[in-house]
């Protein structure tokens, strides 16, 4: 059997399939079913920089390289009235990036960062750069040691500010923009420990920036030394808040406290206060990397120095707080319990600033979904916030007299819509299933809802006209309790009715995350459907976009509700004839790995899984993963050292000798989220109770896989395993035959270039 990345359904055992799939394809003879390679080559679009007039909008389109795990990025402008036809790329740089691209602030030219003259190919040699948007050639600006991290133009357009220095020493400088290209740069800051964070008055005459007390010269020598051991969670300084006049250079701290340190900082408009995030001092929940836990708000008044500590929530996360336009009010967001740690929907707490310690008034408790302090109206009357609605995301808006949510947009699809903080441009972030994500705008907030005024801006994957996709719908059904539960179907490519196929379920991380109407959700939903799969999306108790209850249903029993949406998805879509179900697998990554390790131990109606980075035991996970409180809420919200019973219950590995479903599994050596050895764990459970299995354990330290290359090898390995244990075709995964289609057609898989 030969494994073709390029085309999985050209196999001599599938050749019915490929011949039912071809003859059902639309008329356009040039379309072709999607591939994992296609997925590997598509570019992505950001950065988005509208000009101060308003008429254009600066923006990067990254093409990746998946055979030596790199990436380029250029830059292209497009006019904001005339849209996608009007594109232009500006930066040509075959194996160099140019990045951040930034208006000056009076528009006739812009600055970007680029590492076009280091010897280095990551961003580390990265110096600043300047350029028109109708033309020239680009005008190297700075010459900094160590390169560039960072930079920004001052509001009153005098000065371009810019860190520069080694990792931990890291200092700002400025240059007169008037004296732009030449003139000589001056440091601005000093001190032993770098700055972290900084941000500007609204007047410009003032910087503010956040810096560690302290710099671990001992830390950074033994490093060097080659003591790279890595100490968990070893102790790191605390940070405070600082204040650089531009007109005198003269620092001064405005705030440093022995209870918290100071982060993620906000200036509002009227340039009187400061809101700062307080973390805690224990470096064990400090240096937690999965959530805002263990950290508090705080508000500063500028004229007086008096800080108020606005939020007392030791395990409740809020979001960073934010100013009204007018200055009059201070909002942020938070779990609807704030008494104690929950997984409830978001709501919008809001007080006025000069209101010293009074209590915020909470707002969206009727509405079930969560709010987030998205952005402000200009009269301040009205916070508007992107969220999920079933399979879809919507553009919303809140009163905050009335204590109102209205929908504002209503697409089969996913939108996000953002005003740029400058220029008040509306830009509307989109994608649906037959689309890749795109960016539109309208002239007009009020015709955000109106789709007929919308003028799309990018199209940074023009060759997806030639893919033939599968239908995707969002279906419904009930589950054993009575309640009802969603999800996204994918028809396979050339689908006829009255054939039943075999069926892929592809289960969503998080818990709380959901799937939608989005472009090749489900790991890759569209390449099963171009091979022939139907693919079932459930958004399973716990999901998000249902509401709270939905998504607190699993609280105390992780599994049951969940597993019960799952099968109950499956039984509908066979009862509807759609799907054979002599012929389903199952595969998932994160929480969708710990129900495919779940489904595996609870029954045998599937014929493959693939497990990515799933739990087989709690009681373990709880001490190897780098999150703890949220595993606790989830499996019963009981002490782990104190209820062994309840961990072990809810564990996959309790009831591993059920497992008789061939299982594939994958996993990142160094994942700090959902260790290896939990699939290590069940690798080892299988091979004793001889179920086939196999391994997959990649290079990296994340959650993720790293290497796109590796990211292949999972999707190929992962569908080919299906297909021998599902539909019975080819010889499962062989490295051989992988090497061989790499060799013949590596030159081929070049990404195409950008029209």
């Amino acid at each position: 059997m030969r494994i073709d990345l390029f085309a999985p359904l050209a196999r001599p055992a599938a050749a019915a399939a490929v011949a039912a799939v071809l003859l059902a394809l639309p008329a356009n003879a040039q379309q072709r079913p999607m591939t994992f390679m296609d997925m590997q080559v598509q570019r992505s679009g950001g950065s988005w920089a509208p000009s101060p007039d308003g008429q254009w909008m600066l923006y990067t389109i990254r093409t990746p390289d998946w055979q030596e795990a790199e990436s380029q990025t250029d830059i292209h402008v497009v006019s904001l009235e005339e849209g996608v036809t009007s594109s232009r790329q500006l930066t040509y740089t075959d194996d160099k990036n140019e990045t951040q691209p930034t208006w000056a602030p009076d528009g006739s030219w812009f600055v970007f960062a680029s590492n076009r003259d280091s010897d280095n190919d990551d961003n580390d040699g990265n110096q600043l750069y300047m350029m028109r948007h109708d033309g020239g050639e680009a005008r190297k600006i700075t010459d900094a040691d160590g390169g560039v991290s960072g930079f920004d133009f001052s509001p009153n357009g005098r000065w371009m500010i810019y860190r520069s220095g080694e990792a931990g020493q890291q200092q700002l400088y400025r240059m007169a923009v008037a004296d732009l290209p030449g003139g000589d740069a001056e440091q601005m800051t000093s001190g032993d420990a770098g700055v972290e964070e900084w941000d500007w008055s609204p007047d410009g005459s003032t910087l503010y920036f956040v810096r560690p007390d302290a710099f671990d010269d001992a830390d950074r020598r033994r490093r060097d030394a080659g003591f790279t051991v890595d100490v968990r969670n070893q102790v790191t300084s605390l940070s405070s808040l600082w204040a650089m006049s531009m007109d005198t250079g003269l620092e001064r701290m405005l705030e440093h406290s022995e209870d918290y340190s100071v982060d993620n900082f906000n200036v509002s408009d009227d340039g009187r206060w400061i809101s700062f995030t307080g973390g805690s001092v224990e470096r064990y929940e400090r240096n937690i990397t999965a959530s805002r836990l263990y950290a508090d708000q705080y508000l500063l008044e500028l004229a007086s120095g008096h800080v108020e500590r606005l939020t007392d929530n030791y395990e409740v996360g809020e979001s960073g707080t934010q100013f009204s336009p007018d200055g009059r009010w201070i909002a942020f967001s938070a779990p609807d319990e704030m008494e104690r740690y929950s997984m409830t929907e978001n709501r919008i707490y809001i007080r006025a600033v000069e209101d010293r310690g009074g209590a915020f008034r909470k707002l969206g408790s009727s509405f079930d979904q969560s709010l987030s302090v998205g952005f402000w109206a200009e009269d301040s009357k009205t916070i508007f916030f992107n969220t999920g609605v079933t399979v879809t995301n919507q553009l919303h808006a809140l009163d905050i007299e009335r204590d109102e949510v209205r929908q504002v947009t209503n697409e089969r699809a996913v939108v996000s819509v953002n005003r740029d903080e400058d220029t008040g441009v509306i830009l509307i972030n989109y994608q649906d299933p037959m689309t890749p994500p795109t960016v539109f705008t309208v002239e007009d907030f009020d015709d955000v809802d109106d789709r007929d005024e919308w003028v799309q801006l990018v199209d940074v994957n023009p060759q997806v006209a030639e893919l033939a996709l599968g239908r995707e719908v969002e279906v419904n059904w009930t589950s054993t309790d009575g309640k009802t539960v969603g999800g996204v179907l994918v028809y396979p490519v050339g689908y006829q009715e009255g054939t039943r196929y075999p069926l892929i379920v592809a289960i969503h991380g998080g818990p709380a995350s959901a799937d939608v109407l989005r472009f090749n959700g489900g790991y890759g939903a569209q390449v099963y459907a171009g091979a022939g799969y139907a693919v079932l999306k459930p958004n399973y108790r716990g999901s998000r976009n249902y509401g709270n209850a939905h998504r607190t249903d699993i609280v105390g029993d992780y599994f049951t509700l969940g597993y019960d949406d799952i099968m109950t998805g499956v039984d509908y879509r066979i009862d509807e004839g759609i799907v054979d179900g002599e012929r389903m697998g199952a595969l998932g990554w994160s929480a969708g790995g710990h129900w495919s390790n779940w489904i595996l131990t609870q029954t045998d109606r599937f014929k493959a899984i693939s497990s990515g980075a799933g739990t087989m035991n709690w009681i373990s996970m709880y001490a190897q993963s780098d999150v703890q409180r949220n595993r606790q809420f989830y499996v019963g919200d009981g002490f782990l050292y104190e209820d062994f019973d309840t961990y072990f219950d809810q564990s996959p590995l309790k009831y591993i000798t059920n497992a008789s479903t061939p299982t594939m599994i994958h996993v990142v050596e160094g994942d700090p989220r959902v260790p290896s050895p939990q699939s290590v764990e069940l690798h080892m459970a299988l091979k004793k109770l001889d179920v086939p299995t196999e391994l997959f354990m990649y290079p990296g330290r994340s959650h993720g896989i790293p290497d796109p290359r590796n990211r292949l090898v999972k999707a190929v390995s992962e569908m080919a395993w299906m297909d021998h244990y599902v539909r019975g075709i080819g010889d499962k995964f062989e490295w051989e035959q992988v090497l061989e289609t790499l060799e013949a057609e590596a030159e081929d898989a070049r990404p195409v270039s950008y029209q």
